[in-house]
């Protein structure tokens, strides 16, 4: 399984990304949190106040073994923008999947 932490205005281009690899199947949450830049300051009608938790898009999607370098490639290709804050990605070992459905198991519930 693969997080990918990530800017919100990148989802459609990692999404994008990912389907022209023929990965396709995600889950997107909208979060929040900080990493090194421990939040930044914003001016509202004069005032500067911290914002301590950035809006970030949580991607997750499960891909065969096979498929894991090439997906963390197309992931961050699409989702640089050479800033601070551009996100993470984490890789989780499944022990298995199944397709409720189906009860389908393995590489073909993926």
């Amino acid at each position: 399984m693969i997080t990918a932490l990530v800017r919100p205005s990148k989802v459609d281009a990692v999404k994008t990304a990912l389907v022209a690899l023929d990965i396709v199947g995600m889950t997107v949450s909208d979060v929040r949190g900080f990493g090194r830049q421990k939040g930044q300051v914003e001016r509202y009608r004069g005032n500067e106040f911290t914002v301590d938790f950035l809006l970030k898009s949580k991607i997750l999607v499960v891909v065969d073994d096979a498929k894991v370098e090439t997906a963390i490639q197309a992931i961050t290709e699409a989702a640089r923008t050479g800033e601070i804050g551009d996100g993470k990605i984490f890789v989780n070992s499944v022990e298995t999947a199944i397709r409720i459905r189906t009860g389908d198991r393995g590489d073909s519930a993926l």
